[in-house]
């Protein structure tokens, strides 16, 4: 286990490179650049701020340039935002979008792993309809008519909480449910066609067949399973919306990492959006190699040597 833990950190090293190269060469082929905004700059003051960040240098040294930087934990400073590294920017909005995501994760996955089981268990009764119904609306809904809708009736007309930052547990539950309520969607779909399928394979009727109780057969058969599909996905998707989220910030004002994305991107501030991308990448990384720890305890017959 130690090796393979170790032959997968590793690897995320040619991951990163590959991952900054292509987020690199995609920016340099987007038109524009930090300093070409509506007004217009004087060419000797835009050569000399493309030379101050290294911007008038090949594409290959900036990259080379950028790379060292990165491995002794330097990012880099942002373009279009003065006075602030991009650790700076990653260490103050990074914990706010994964507690936010966490959170609606966790809520995904008490909700829609529960409902999931049982729509699958009692296909074909209420529950199961009810279940479907859920999934569907929950997923068909996007997160920009759930958010106000959730603060008009909560916020605005009950009162219960408020609309808007991210200052106390009050302020999280809107959110974090606006967020979570998609992702249980999901993961009831999934839950559901994953424990119908494993219900007919052979190993499950040849324990009923065995005369096993239901509870143990469960347990022990249909759930382990299961589940395997839907940690596949959950891994990744936990990475995703650890990383920031930016309609639900958005709505609700949140000063997380996701207004970073979008904005950078639209500034062209190269440093801030590889930064980024390095940050997902690594979270990526470190979720998928949980989950592939996590395989050998669900499935006996997938064992990491």
């Amino acid at each position: 286990m130690l090796k393979f833990i170790a032959r997968r950190v590793l690897w995320t090293i040619p991951v990163l490179l590959l991952v900054v190269l292509f987020t690199f060469l995609l920016m340099k082929a987007i038109p524009g650049g930090p300093f070409t905004g509506e007004k217009s700059i004087p060419a000797e003051i835009l050569a000399n701020m493309n030379a101050k960040y290294g911007l008038d240098r090949p594409w290959y040294e900036q990259y080379f340039r950028y790379v060292v930087g990165m491995f002794q934990g330097d990012l880099g400073v942002s373009m279009t935002q003065k006075g602030r590294t991009v650790m700076d920017i990653i260490g103050n909005a990074f914990p706010v979008s994964m507690q936010l995501g966490f959170q609606a994760f966790l809520l995904a996955v008490v909700v829609g792993v529960p409902a999931g089981v049982i729509a699958g268990l009692k296909h074909n009764t209420w529950m199961d309809y009810g279940a479907i119904f859920y999934s569907t609306v929950g997923w068909a809904i996007p997160v920009f008519i759930t958010g106000p809708i959730l603060i008009y009736i909560f916020a605005l007309r009950l009162g219960w909480f408020p609309t808007s930052t991210w200052k106390s547990p009050e302020h999280w539950v809107l959110p974090s449910i606006t967020l979570g309520l998609s992702l249980s969607a999901y993961f009831a779909r999934l839950t559901r066609g994953s424990i119908l399928e494993t219900l007919q394979q052979d190993f499950v009727r040849t324990a009923e067949a065995k005369g096993l109780p239901r509870r143990l057969v469960i347990r022990r058969h249909i759930l382990r399973n299961s589940l395997i599909p839907v940690v596949t996905q959950a891994g990744p998707l936990l990475g995703f919306v650890i990383t920031g989220s930016f309609l639900t910030e958005y709505i609700y004002a949140i000063p997380g990492l996701g207004r970073h994305y979008i904005y950078s991107v639209s500034n062209r501030d190269y440093s801030v959006v590889m930064g980024l991308a390095v940050l997902l990448s690594a979270v990526i990384i470190l979720a998928n190699l949980v989950v592939d720890i996590v395989y050998g305890w669900l499935d006996p017959r997938i064992r990491i040597e």
